[in-house]
């Protein structure tokens, strides 16, 4: 492994520093780059990554000038795990990203998600409209799109049985992590087109699931999936970026059509060769793709 770099989760090539933030209650680590007066773009990381997901965009992104903060959310890798399924709630999730703006010192920012990032920026959107300027979620749909398909088709729920799995008490924990997190490493593994991970990217995730209470809190936010809060209403009115992988094994190409329609000013892009993990597939079309509409 010595000299190794990874595929898809190396450190970024543009200057950058990691410190710790406080909001709503809790710590949380995060990566910044990019000029300090400049807009703000946030970073939200889904299931089961961390900041790192995003090295390659936040070389784009400062490259292009953007103030970038990339976080650890709750209960990953190096920020705060608080017990109890009650705490990873979305209106809790949500919450802490618009602390994260005010310890920026910023009314406004653009969210940009994948995956659980994905949902906290679309309901992040949707009950603080007027702290979020431009939303780009990736290959997870509008949340109540997502509970409508996976209530009304079974085609949905079995490619969602994971979720239902996750429910169970600490028997997922134990199965994720035997093997030094075999399961874990192979779903993602082969979910994704052949090659992006690379054996170190996956030692570097591994680095992170083994973090001290992070795996069961990682799983509490499926769990309170359950408990999940009403939306105040179901439309979007920011304007919305969806940067759809076309090939995800997952969450179906419609989800992404009927998301947009929810939307007030959106954008629909299909990006056909992709997985779920598009950002890393193709990261200069994405990256293309954000500078595109973050400028625009």
């Amino acid at each position: 492994m010595s000299g190794h770099i990874p595929n898809v989760l190396g450190v970024p090539t543009v200057p950058f520093s990691e410190r710790t933030v406080e909001t709503n209650g809790i710590h949380l680590h995060i990566v910044e780059a990019g000029p300090a007066d400049a807009p703000l773009v946030l970073l939200l990381h889904g299931f089961p990554e961390f900041w790192r997901a995003w090295s390659r965009q936040i070389d784009r992104l400062a490259s292009a000038g953007y103030r970038v903060w990339a976080v650890d959310q709750r209960g990953y890798n190096l920020s705060d795990k608080p017990t109890g399924v009650d705490a990873y709630n979305l209106n809790a999730l949500s919450d802490d990203v618009v602390g994260m703006l005010d310890a920026a010192g910023v009314e406004r920012a653009a969210l940009v998600g994948h995956d659980w990032g994905a949902a906290v920026a679309w309901w992040t959107a949707n009950r603080y409209p007027e702290r979020v300027s431009r939303l780009v979620a990736m290959n997870t749909p509008h949340p109540v799109v997502g509970m409508r398909q996976f209530r009304a088709s079974w085609r949905q729920r079995l490619r969602s049985s994971y979720v239902v799995f996750f429910q169970i008490p600490r028997l997922p924990e134990a199965l994720l992590r035997a093997g030094d997190w075999r399961r874990l490493a192979h779903t993602m593994r082969g979910s994704a087109r052949a090659g992006t991970f690379s054996v170190g990217d996956m030692v570097v995730l591994r680095g992170a699931w083994s973090q001290p209470g992070a795996i069961t809190a990682m799983l509490n936010w499926y769990r309170a999936l359950g408990k999940a809060p009403r939306l105040p209403n179901l439309r979007i009115k920011p304007p919305t970026l969806i940067i759809w992988g076309a090939k995800d094994n997952f969450v179906g190409r419609e989800a992404a059509v009927e998301s947009a329609a929810l939307c007030d000013n959106a954008r629909l892009e299909f990006i056909e060769d992709a997985t779920h993990w598009v950002h890393h597939e193709e990261p200069v079309r994405v990256g293309q793709l954000l500078l595109e509409f973050l400028g625009g």
